[in-house]
């Protein structure tokens, strides 16, 4: 969309999320390029609107657009594929570590799309992509996902999450149960050098900053501090500094992992990421479920912000995130639906819902459960902070980013309207969204992806399935193989105090 460009929605319902929380009745938004220039009544006679295009939304909502604060692409193509597990072995089937065969550029294209076209119909018009590959990284397989963020016409950061240790060293107790036949196997198994990863990410910043007319760009990320070197995370924080770019880490999502802190580093991961340096206001730190008291004044201290991931951390088994200790500490938080496979859909609203519901059978006092306000605050302005723009993206007001949903209020969810942001987060499912905005640019309208053909994409998407269902049969196979010994290491962990308890049951007898 050119910066001349104009477009005016009339008659909406304006929920501008701003600082005052403001609601106006039958108002206007002028968007001239991809910034809002104006809220308010009559806008059709401000002279900028001459020529505009102008969509009427009397009887909508119009909201700044969800933010998938945390998702991995890659297990687009897994839905309902794998079995229920806590992550430790469901990563054996997810992420197979012995798997020495890269995907075609053209299918991490196609499955891209497959949760873009989900967002987009639901009203999210911005995603975080941790996007890892198996079994490693290359300019052709991670130019195939950007490109699909371009040309779906989402706003999209994305990394280049990429373990760099042996597979049994990103786990306690792993190497003494391995046999040594499968470990040596992982030793040969494909895995590149942090020159060669950083290498890759000198590219990749390169050549995908401010894509797709500004909206798609790089971020960095190391999947967890336990999967690389100490050199490399330290490496990739002068990265996320040197260009202003987030980082996104996984830590503590697990019990396992807070065993594997002590027992590794004989410290809590937070605190080992703290000692090397890399806690800034950059850092998106997934999940930190396992963290106790003195991990969140760290976080709180250094400045990031958490993305919490409640549908996959049931799924998985992981635990009950702290949800109002860490806002207690000042800890930014922001939702995320994670992956396909651990959520089983890419939809914002179902992780609000799930927010609003969760943290309630962990906090007797109900003066303490999350709000609905609160949640949408997560949701839309956490968001925007996790992906750096906090200050443009998020509000419905001149000078911010034009990402709009336009729902209907003449649905089942909100009829009658009582209160907009505890029907949004309790009642909404996404299927009152008729409008997605990007940019300025209408993307979604009336039921129809208007950037790409989305029948033919769902076709391809069948047909490479085909291909694709090959390799997850020799990944059955070969995490089969392994999965006892995975067994015994998970419930070693399980049965071992480590001075809190996440799980909403008891702990381990």
């Amino acid at each position: 969309m050119t910066q001349e460009s104009a477009l005016l929605i009339t008659g909406a319902k304006v929920v501008t999320m701003d600082a005052d929380d403001t609601i106006l009745d039958d108002s206007d938004i002028l968007i001239l390029g991809d910034n809002i220039a104006a809220v308010g009544k009559n806008l059709a006679n401000d002279p900028r609107a001459a020529g505009a295009i102008v969509k009427n939304a009397a009887g909508h909502m119009a909201i700044p657009g969800l933010v998938n604060g945390h998702h991995h692409s890659p297990g687009n193509f897994m839905r309902g594929a794998i079995n229920d597990y806590p992550l430790e072995v469901f990563m054996l089937y997810e992420v197979p570590p012995l798997s020495d065969k890269p995907l075609s550029p053209r299918l991490n294209y196609v499955r891209t799309m497959l949760s873009s076209l989900e967002m987009l119909r639901n009203g999210t018009t911005a995603v975080f992509d941790d996007a890892f590959y198996v079994p490693v990284p290359t300019d052709e397989s991670i130019n195939g996902i950007m490109q699909s963020y371009v040309d779906v016409g989402i706003r999209a950061a994305a990394t280049l999450d990429q373990p760099l240790v042996v597979e049994y060293d990103k786990y306690p107790y792993l190497r003494e149960l391995l046999p040594p036949e499968q470990r040596q196997a992982m030793e040969q198994a494909p895995r590149l050098t942090p020159d060669e990863m950083l290498a890759l990410y000198k590219t990749f910043i390169h050549r995908w900053t401010e894509a797709g007319d500004g909206r798609v760009s790089p971020a960095v990320s190391c999947s967890a501090p336990q999967r690389v070197p100490p050199e490399y995370f330290v490496a990739l924080s002068h990265l996320s500094a040197e260009h202003n770019i987030p980082y996104a880490v996984h830590i503590l999502e697990t019990k396992l992992q807070r065993v594997l802190g002590r027992e590794k580093f004989g410290k809590s991961l937070i605190q080992y990421v703290n000692d090397l340096g890399c806690i800034d206001k950059r850092m998106e730190i997934i999940h930190a479920i396992w963290i106790d008291e003195q991990d969140m004044d760290v976080m709180a201290s250094g400045g990031c912000t958490v993305s919490h991931q409640p549908l996959c951390n049931l799924r998985l088994g992981s635990g009950i995130m702290p949800f109002r200790r860490m806002r207690n500490h000042g800890i930014p938080i922001c939702l995320g639906t994670d992956e396909s496979c651990t959520d089983d859909a890419v939809n914002m609203w179902n992780v609000a819902k799930l927010t609003g519901l969760v943290h309630k059978i962990t906090m007797p006092d109900y003066r303490d459960w999350p709000t609905a306000k609160e949640i949408l605050h997560c949701l839309v302005h956490g968001g925007a902070r996790v992906l750096g723009k906090q200050d443009c993206l998020g509000v419905l007001a001149p000078g911010y980013l034009a990402d709009i949903a336009l729902v209907d209020l003449n649905t089942l969810s909100f009829t009658p309207l009582n209160d907009v942001y505890r029907q949004m987060v309790f009642s909404e499912n996404g299927s009152s969204v008729r409008t997605t905005i990007v940019a300025g640019r209408i993307v979604y309208d009336d039921g129809k992806i208007l950037t790409v053909d989305e029948e033919a994409i769902k076709a391809e998407a069948r047909e490479l399935a085909r291909e694709y269902t090959s390799t997850l049969a020799q990944s059955d196979e070969a995490a089969a193989v392994l999965e006892p010994y995975y067994r015994k290491m998970y419930l070693r962990c399980a049965k071992t105090n480590v001075g809190m308890n996440r799980w909403a049951g008891p702990e381990w007898p």
